[in-house]
């Protein structure tokens, strides 16, 4: 699933979608599966909107940032790193970075439709 999947998914979603592929799982496999691939970085996750349910994709070994829905939660993936030619100025000299998160919040097409149109 998260590799056929063009945004992460949170373990909920997963869940759902193999009950509704008549497959037989419990929610709790779909964590513990989640959490192994992660040890074994087959999995990234990463939390959207300062969300206590965690997003999971498949790591392609190449870092993403999203666009997210602030009504229906929708993730869409940015097109670039706002990141890749921001340099950051950092009070102690000797910081070494090991990454970033960007996340940008506004409404998706649908839902902007739908607010603009009660207006």
């Amino acid at each position: 699933m998260l590799e056929a999947s063009t945004s992460p998914l949170n373990a909920h979603e997963i869940y759902r979608q193999l009950q509704s592929e008549d497959e037989s799982v419990w929610l709790s496999t779909v964590y513990r599966i989640l959490d192994y691939f992660v040890n074994e970085g087959l999995v990234v996750k990463t939390t959207v909107m300062d969300s206590i349910m965690a997003y999971y994709e498949l790591n392609r070994n190449k870092h993403r940032h999203y666009a997210v829905c602030v009504n229906c939660r929708k993730v869409i993936e940015l097109v670039n790193c706002p990141m890749e030619k921001f340099v950051p100025e950092i009070a102690e000299s000797d910081f070494r970075i090991l990454g970033h998160k960007v996340e940008i919040s506004g409404y998706c097409k649908d839902c902007d439709k739908k607010i603009s149109g009660l207006h």
